[in-house]
């Protein structure tokens, strides 16, 4: 097989994580407005703001997806071909898709758009990947219940121009993408509306009809137990087999997490596909990368079978915290940052950046922006000079090693 470079779709939930995915190394993002998208929590774009968040991805050589993956009722129906309309004008490259409705509609009201068809679809095999394209779809995004072996099937079986994305990173869901009825009946937020509020990561107990208010501990922990708690994938050390399959591009889940978050696991996957891509070994330090990011127990997905439920919690691993932002420095290494959590001249901390391989310093003595000598800057969002030992980009993050996971 010809084996192409994928491209590398990361989140941009709202303005910040947009400039930070596209400078850490985002081939592409996806977004949503304020409707028709499954991530209501973001932070989201609104109609306003989105042909200029698309037009910033454009100008830095980013291409701009936009999601329109609910499932619409009817009186959204209705309001769908305005949207549309606005997206093309807008310039969008490509529209993801799951309501058949909303797909022909887009052929119509978005000619311009690309149509790429959500993971919400749970496309599985063949056939249905070649439906989606005989109906006019360029990508379908794979289901994340699939193995390699069913990839590369799919990619011998199917049209050589449709495009086949899959997901690379980031939550997994315990049902078939987004088709949980589970929140919409404990807590009224709708999965399948983009509000889920994942009571698959609660702590369940048993309660016998005839004791209401007696619990008996179903036991995993003392808290109870986690039965559908999932990990969180992570390919990074396996791109070569994605690529072998013959996946066209690679997809970062996260709209609704940090921007540091999106800005450092862009990052790491943008340098390991350059380094497979390129024929080098992949550079240890991005690999770690991905760890220094809030997330759940790591593992494969389904991509080599089953990963297992794990059951012994529903927490985060949260092992370091920003202290700071970058917001413009000069050659010699003089900068000015934007304070995020308290830290202190002798600290020891890490600085990550656009392009630039974390390295460890020890906090200098700073100065607040009239010159004053400061040894601790305590305002959150204010701005201070610090002097770094070398040049460091815009966007790049001082951060240190801390205890964030919650505990028993």
């Amino acid at each position: 097989m010809n084996r192409n470079k994928p491209e590398l779709l990361c989140p941009a939930g709202d303005w910040e994580r947009l400039k930070l995915a596209v400078a850490y190394g985002a081939d592409a993002v996806y977004l949503a407005g304020t409707s028709f998208g499954m991530r209501s929590f973001a932070g989201n774009f609104s109609p306003e703001e989105l042909p200029k968040a698309v037009a910033y991805a454009h100008e830095h050589g980013v291409k701009a997806h936009v999601t329109v993956n609910t499932m619409p009722r009817n009186h959204e129906a209705q309001q769908l071909p305005a949207w549309l309309e606005l997206l093309d004008d807008a310039k969008v490259d490509a529209l993801i898709l799951a309501d058949l409705g909303a797909f022909q509609m887009a052929g119509k009201y978005a000619p311009h758009c690309q149509r790429h068809i959500s993971t919400q679809q749970s496309i599985a095999n063949y056939a249905c990947a070649q439906a989606w394209y005989d109906l006019g779809a360029q990508r379908v995004v794979l289901a994340r219940e699939l193995s390699l072996d069913e990839i590369r099937e799919i990619r011998a079986k199917v049209s050589p121009q449709l495009e086949l994305e899959t997901f690379c990173h980031g939550a997994m869901c315990v049902s078939y993408s987004g088709r949980c009825l589970l929140s919409n009946y404990m807590t009224g937020r709708d999965s399948n509306r983009g509000a889920c509020a994942q009571p698959c990561r609660y702590q369940y107990a048993l309660m016998e009809e005839k004791r209401p208010g007696e619990y008996f501990p179903v036991f995993e922990d003392e808290k109870g137990t986690y039965i559908m708690n999932s990990r969180d994938m992570c390919m990074i050390d396996h791109l070569d087999d994605l690529m072998d399959a013959g996946v066209d591009c690679l997809k970062i889940e996260g709209r609704a997490k940090s921007g540091y978050y999106a800005a450092i696991v862009t990052g790491a996957y943008r340098h390991a596909l350059d380094d497979i891509a390129a024929g080098r070994p992949v550079d240890s330090v991005w690999r770690n990368e991905v760890e220094h990011v809030s997330h759940r127990p790591y593992a494969t997905g389904f991509f080599y079978g089953k990963p297992g439920q794990y059951t012994a919690n529903g927490r985060y691993i949260r092992d370091w915290q920003i202290c700071a932002v970058v917001e413009r420095c000069e050659e010699d290494g003089s900068a000015v940052l934007s304070l995020r959590n308290k830290f202190s001249v002798g600290d020891e901390v890490e600085v990550v950046g656009p392009d630039c391989k974390p390295f460890s310093m020890t906090v200098p003595m700073m100065e607040d922006m009239e010159g004053n000598a400061l040894s601790e800057p305590k305002t959150p969002q204010s701005l201070f000079k610090m002097k770094f030992p070398q040049y460091v980009p815009p966007m790049s993050f001082v951060r240190h090693a801390v205890e964030l996971s919650a505990k028993d």
